[in-house]
């Protein structure tokens, strides 16, 4: 059962929500807003000891400049986008294919494929990172950028599979058939039918993994050393001294690591929300 509307619930608890959403908010926000203090602040404050207090100066415009002119964030932002947009394009293409495969056709052997994709989800990624950094190490392919997109695109496929064939599944199946009557063959009824039909599956999909994979830092730091091939979000902790960690670049470096997603989002927030709702009201 479902639960009310709020515009349906007594004064008491719509008062109630109007009150405590604004303070469920600002917990939300709050380690966001720690970090974007911290990255004002000057290097003195964090050696004083003053980690939560305001800033005692102004250094908005040295912290961020030390962040791109100073140190190799370019380079690693660099690297996030040479990563993330392949990795992008083979994921949603390959779960395309498959998805179509495993939602059009019927075939014996079918949902065991299908469920072989659905396990690899449930597996976790921590007990593989010793095979999996040893593979790359035999393969040739440890520290480099090529080797990160071939294990992002070989792990998030089975999600996008998942997605993508319950998502075909659902399309009107008359229009193939009528496709396959008129002589049409099967990669023009994929690519001139039901691909157009997938538009806002693909756009929703390519935001979730675009966010997935530039926010990745597990494999980034498990498969990578060094700004020749590490992304943003590894390539941060470089701003760690020898002896002390220089908390208000590391923060100036969040915050720059954290745009392009958030961008991404709100360029595609019409598709991606069309997306994810899309047959959810007949």
């Amino acid at each position: 059962m479902f639960p009310r509307p709020i515009e349906q619930q007594s004064r008491v608890v719509q008062v109630g929500y109007q009150a405590f959403l604004p303070v469920a908010l600002i917990l939300w926000l709050l380690p966001l807003i720690a970090v974007m203090i911290f990255s004002i602040k000057p290097d003195g404050d964090f050696v004083q000891g003053n980690f939560w207090g305001m800033p005692s100066s102004f250094e908005f415009f040295t912290n961020y400049g030390k962040v791109f002119f100073e140190s190799d964030m370019p380079r690693y932002l660099l690297n996030s986008v040479m990563i993330t947009v392949p990795t992008v394009i083979g994921t949603v293409a390959l779960s395309c294919m498959t998805g179509f495969a495993l939602g059009v056709y019927k075939f014996k052997g079918n949902m065991l494929i299908f469920f072989m994709f659905i396990a690899g989800n449930f597996v976790p990624f921590q007990i593989l990172m010793v095979p999996v950094r040893d593979l790359t190490v035999n393969m040739n392919l440890y520290d480099t950028k090529t080797g990160l997109i071939l294990f992002h695109i070989a792990f998030q496929t089975g999600f996008c599979t998942l997605f993508m064939r319950n998502f075909i599944r659902a399309l009107p199946f008359p229009l193939i058939e009528a496709a396959r009557v008129e002589g049409v063959a099967e990669w023009r009824i994929f690519i001139y039918i039901v691909l157009p039909l997938m538009k806002p599956a693909i756009a929703a999909l390519s935001v979730l993994i675009f966010t997935f994979i530039w926010n990745d830092y597990f494999w980034a730091v498990v498969l990578t050393q060094g700004p020749d091939a590490q992304p943003v979000t590894a390539g941060i902790t470089a701003f760690n001294s020898q002896f002390r960690a220089a908390y208000h670049l590391m923060s100036a470096g969040s915050i720059v690591a954290a745009l392009p997603p958030v961008a991404m989002f709100f360029l595609m927030q019409k598709h991606f929300i069309a997306g994810l709702t899309l047959g959810a009201v007949k």
